[in-house]
C-alpha cells in the first residue's frame, strides 16, 4: 500500500512538469500563442547550423526516480536492511530519473541566422521541422515574446475551410 501511494505521488509530479512545455516549433502554436498580433519582417536565410534544445531542468526526473527506486528497494529485507536498501534504491533511482528526464526533453533543431531586408541580421533556433537553406526567402515572425522563422510564400494559396 505505501509503495502504490508514493508511485501514485510520483507520477502526479511528473504530470504537472509536462504540463508547462511550450512550442518552439515554426508550424505549432500553444493555445497561448494563437490569437496573438504578431508582426513579420522579410529576410534571406544566412546560416542553418544543427543545434538542440534542452528543456530547462526542473528535477521531476531526480524526485520520481528517487521516490520509486527508494519505495521499491525499501520492500527488500527487514530492520535496518531495508532502511539501508532504500536509500540505496533512491539514489540510484534519482540518478536513472534525472537521466531519463535529459535525454526526453531534448529534439533536434536549427539556428537559423537571417539578413532582414532592412539590414539587420537576427538569429533564431526553433525545432526542425521544417528545412531551411542558405539563400532561401523567410519571413521573422515575433509577437514581442518569441520569434520563429517561417518560410515565405511566394504564391497566393487558396485557404481551405
Amino acid at each position: 500500500m505505501k509503495f502504490r501511494n508514493t508511485l501514485i505521488i510520483a507520477m502526479s509530479a511528473a504530470a504537472l512538469g509536462l504540463a508547462g512545455c511550450a512550442s518552439d516549433s515554426a508550424n505549432t502554436y500553444t493555445r497561448s500563442q494563437a490569437m496573438r498580433t504578431s508582426t513579420a519582417q522579410a529576410g534571406t536565410v544566412e546560416s542553418v547550423r544543427n543545434v538542440r534544445i534542452q528543456n530547462d531542468t526542473n528535477a521531476i526526473g531526480t524526485i520520481a526516480g528517487g521516490v520509486i527506486g527508494g519505495a521499491a528497494a525499501s520492500q527488500i529485507g527487514g530492520g535496518n536492511g531495508a532502511i539501508v536498501a532504500g536509500v540505496l534504491g533512491a539514489i540510484a533511482g534519482g540518478v536513472v530519473g534525472n537521466q531519463v528526464e535529459k535525454q526526453g526533453s531534448t529534439q533536434n533543431a536549427y539556428e537559423i541566422t537571417v539578413r532582414l531586408d532592412n539590414g539587420q541580421r537576427l538569429v533564431v533556433t526553433q525545432a526542425a521541422d521544417v528545412a531551411f537553406g542558405i539563400g532561401q526567402r523567410v519571413d521573422v515572425i515575433s509577437d514581442g515574446q518569441t520569434s520563429r522563422v517561417v518560410p515565405t510564400s511566394q504564391q497566393a494559396v487558396p485557404v481551405q475551410r
